[in-house]
C-alpha cells in the first residue's frame, strides 16, 4: 500500500473507478483539470443517464476524521467550476448532473471501506 499522499490518492481514484464500473456506471473522464479546478471522475449513471461529477477522498486511518469531511466548501467550489467547464466543453449544459463523493478508508490486510454518497453537495459556484 502506498504511503505518500499522491500514491494514496491515485489508489483511491482507481478503487473508486472500479467501484463505479462494477455498479454499471460508465466512466467518461478521469482527472479532468481546467483553470478553475478539477474533477476526479466524470461518469454516467446507468439508472437515469445523468452525469455524475465524483470527488474521491481516500484516507489510511481516521486520525483526520472521515474522508468525506475533506470535501470542504472551497473544494466544492473548485469541483463545481471544473464541472461547469466540462459541461460547456462537451456541450452538455442542459444535462441532468449531480455531485457525488466517494469516501475510501484503506485498511491493511482487510477489504477497503468504500462509501458512495450521491448528491453529496449542490453546485457551489
Amino acid at each position: 500500500m502506498p504511503t505518500d499522499n499522491k500514491g494514496i490518492g491515485d489508489l483511491g481514484e482507481d478503487l473508486a473507478a472500479a467501484f463505479l464500473e462494477a455498479n454499471k456506471y460508465r466512466i467518461l473522464e478521469r482527472n479532468y483539470r481546467c483553470r478553475g479546478g478539477e474533477v476526479d471522475i466524470v461518469a454516467r449513471d446507468p439508472r437515469d443517464k445523468s452525469l455524475v461529477f465524483v470527488e474521491v477522498k481516500t484516507r489510511r486511518d481516521l486520525s483526520y476524521g472521515v474522508p468525506q469531511l475533506a470535501v470542504t466548501p472551497f473544494k466544492q467550489r473548485q469541483v463545481s467550476k471544473a464541472a461547469l467547464t466540462w459541461l460547456a466543453k462537451n456541450r452538455q449544459q442542459d444535462a441532468n448532473a449531480r455531485f457525488d463523493v466517494i469516501a475510501i478508508l484503506l485498511t491493511e490486510g482487510a477489504p477497503h471501506r468504500i462509501e458512495h454518497i450521491e448528491n453529496a453537495f449542490d453546485q457551489a459556484y
